[in-house]
């Protein structure tokens, strides 16, 4: 198996810290709103590489955090008059709904900043002790980057032209700091904002140091895989690896995993340019799964735009699978024969290859565009095959293989069905009657009006149909 690793920029082999075992941790959103689906890329993405290492056979620790506090989350409570933790609470309680939808496995733990603030302090303690922090007199404790001389290795950046840019866009309030490059562990407390007490003064943590904390706590010293968006190789990974390594004494993460940005219609998601899109935004007009199945249409390295026409495709795509799974389901259920023929049994080993093509892009550094391929090729051998006729244990079996090969990029192959909410029922019911009554004009009102909701209808000879566009 291969995987991109940041840190060295090159394929690597992978080979676990422990055989049989994965140790992986994925950075987590803040939570002062809805996630949006640049939080979401990673969610997918990263659910996926779990869910192939336990289809191999892995045991896999998967620990993704929530960050609790931070001044987005302060500033959500103070506009609407409520303490922070209840902003948080209710956007963790929010993004694990949205995780439900996209079928995101719950992590094996999902840790909480403000639940750890303890150990939090013990490593700051741990690297002022060491010499790789120290604290100012307003109390602000900072990392000393240059106690640190692999400062860099992740982004591959120079501390030398680290120090000088950070020297040209100095920060009011940070003259404590011996070095421009040097970054917050402890800050002191301000009014109305959440605080505990530390030796060094009463305040709360910096950002990058939660992570560092967490991994040790629920993986070790060290651990296999760090992933997260691209966005935060530096500072925030390259903070965390200064930390953990200068505390810890030995290398933090093995391989290091970045998925690429989301782009909005070609321009880069950004609430100013107002094309922002949050989970639930998006599940107002498409079931999760299409997303989902969006999102892994491409290399996860390979930056993604999202737009309404490539979302119908996905949504056709993902029909697809869908619609050969219930055929095969239909097939299965239709049949007796338990035998299979010679036909079927080559059928078969053709899809034994399939499968092999499937695991062969899966182990190509997750190679999830290329696996979807191999899945419509099998699709397309199960909807030429597996009909009226074949054997149960043939259509059965290409089942199976359908759902293993979904299962493992967390598409669910059963369609949901789907409900018509009261207003559009009713809608239904009254253009009936005004058909019964001949009120045509009224009945083409009602069907406009199903229309501009997104409801498709089609008078047939069994009855009224519907459908969602």
């Amino acid at each position: 198996m291969k995987i991109f690793n940041t840190l060295t920029r090159r394929k690597e082999e992978f080979v676990p810290l422990e055989s049989g075992k994965v140790k992986m941790y994925v950075c987590g959103p803040t939570v002062y709103n809805f996630i949006h689906i640049g939080n979401a890329r990673p969610m997918i993405v990263f659910d996926t590489v779990r869910r192939y290492f336990e289809y191999k056979g892995y045991e896999v620790s998967y620990v993704s955090n929530f960050t609790d506090v931070d001044d987005k989350i302060i500033q959500k409570a103070r506009e609407e008059g409520v303490e922070a933790e209840v902003i948080s609470r209710r956007f963790i309680e929010e993004c694990k709904k949205d995780m439900e939808g996209l079928n995101v496995k719950p992590a094996t733990v999902h840790p909480q900043a403000t639940q750890e603030i303890g150990g939090m302090v013990e490593m700051i303690q741990t690297l002022i002790r060491l010499g790789h922090a120290y604290k100012a007199e307003d109390g602000t404790v900072y990392f000393r980057t240059a106690s640190f001389p692999e400062y860099g290795k992740l982004s591959h950046k120079n501390l030398e032209d680290l120090q000088s840019g950070f020297r040209e866009i100095k920060v009011t309030g940070e003259e404590g700091k011996e070095d421009p490059a040097d970054f917050v562990l402890w800050k002191p407390k301000k009014e109305g904002e959440p605080y505990w007490e530390a030796p060094w003064c009463c305040g709360r943590p910096g950002w990058h140091i939660e992570c560092s904390v967490m991994a040790k706590k629920y993986l070790g010293d060290q651990i296999d895989i760090h992933a997260g968006g691209e966005d935060l190789i530096f500072p925030h990974h390259e903070n965390e690896i200064a930390q953990s390594e200068a505390a810890n004494g030995k290398p933090f993460a093995r391989y290091w995993m970045h998925n690429a940005f989301l782009n909005i219609d070609n321009r880069k998601m950004s609430k100013s340019l107002g094309n922002f899109f949050t989970v639930r935004e998006i599940s107002e007009k498409y079931d999760l799964q299409v997303l989902r199945f969006f999102m892994l249409s491409a290399h996860y390295r390979s930056p993604l735009n999202f737009s309404a026409d490539l979302m119908e495709a996905s949504r056709n795509g993902l029909e697809r699978i869908l619609t050969a799974a219930d055929r095969l389901r239909s097939a299965k259920a239709a049949a007796s024969g338990e035998t299979l023929t010679d036909k079927e049994e080559a059928n078969l080993a053709e899809a034994g290859k399939l499968k092999e093509k499937y695991e062969a892009a899966m182990e190509d550094d997750f190679n999830t565009a290329d696996a979807i391929s191999a899945v419509f090729e099998l699709v397309k051998l199960a909807n030429s095959t597996a009909g009226e006729g074949c054997s149960r244990a043939y259509a059965g079996q290409l089942l199976e293989l359908l759902e293993t090969l979904c299962g493992v990029l967390g598409i669910r192959t059963e369609k949901k069905e789907e409900v018509l909410d009261e207003e559009i029922e009713a809608l239904i019911a009254q253009r009936q009657q005004a058909r019964k009554a001949r009120d045509f004009a009224l009945a083409d009102r009602i069907r406009g009006q199903l229309s501009d909701m997104g409801i498709l209808l089609e008078d047939t000879r069994e009855g009224v149909k519907w459908k969602r566009v």
